[in-house]
């Protein structure tokens, strides 16, 4: 057998570092240590290459072999899949329901509360006070708990953080100043974790031809290809 038949490329991550579906893909990754290839994408000028893979054209977007993944919940779970070393998958049903409400409802009304001067026709202050609702909601289960379902972080903590940190980034001094304390605690928690900061390095706009970068849990880092 020739060697280049033996050898298997490692799977591919194309990502943006501020969107949120992207860092939620790279904290399971980062979480579960499988050795992923990070590519930085720029949104204004995407890579040929990226064009090719994404039947979306949207990050993130995971190759692995002849798997192609673009919805971030479906990286998450296949990263967690080959190996997950804090117990991210084991969460009761409600979990999933509760990333269904960030990712339907709560992403909507914080894009509506973002975004506003495309929504001329809707108060921000409405959409912002429905994204309080469900962050509330949240924040009474974390009166209970340090995270959504207990002790230790899921799943469902590491989908929807993200999302509830670009909502707080609207307007920073006005979260800390409004969030309820548990769900600011939480968040601030999620913040100065080790594993949020070693999904948050800004690494190059990758184009063909580059030295590869690996997500682990060591650290987004450049390595050898390991070709001579």
């Amino acid at each position: 057998m020739k060697e280049e038949e033996t050898i298997m490329a490692d799977p591919v991550l194309y990502s943006f570092r501020r969107c949120p579906y992207a860092m939620r893909a790279r904290l399971a990754v980062a979480i579960s240590g499988v050795k992923v290839e990070l590519r930085e994408i720029l949104l204004r000028d995407k890579a040929p290459e990226f064009l090719k893979t994404s039947p979306s054209a949207t990050v993130p977007c995971l190759k692995a072999g002849d798997l192609v993944l673009d919805e971030s919940l479906d990286i998450m779970i296949w990263a967690l899949q080959q190996s997950d070393p804090q117990g991210w998958l084991s969460m009761p049903a409600d979990g999933q329901d509760l990333i269904a409400r960030a990712d339907g409802p709560f992403k909507r009304v914080l894009d509506r509360t973002k975004y506003h001067t495309r929504y001329p026709d809707l108060d921000p202050e409405d959409q912002r006070a429905q994204a309080m609702t469900f962050l509330n909601d949240l924040n009474t289960r974390l009166e209970e708990t340090p995270w959504l379902f207990g002790p230790i972080p899921t799943l469902s903590d590491m989908a929807i953080l993200p999302f509830v940190r670009q909502f707080a980034f609207i307007d920073k001094p006005r979260f800390d100043a409004e969030a309820p304390p548990a769900l600011g605690r939480w968040l601030n928690t999620f913040l100065a974790s080790d594993l949020f900061a070693k999904i948050m390095p800004k690494p190059p706009v990758w184009k063909a031809g580059d030295p590869p970068t690996f997500i682990s849990q060591e650290i987004l880092a450049p390595q050898a290809s390991g070709r001579a």
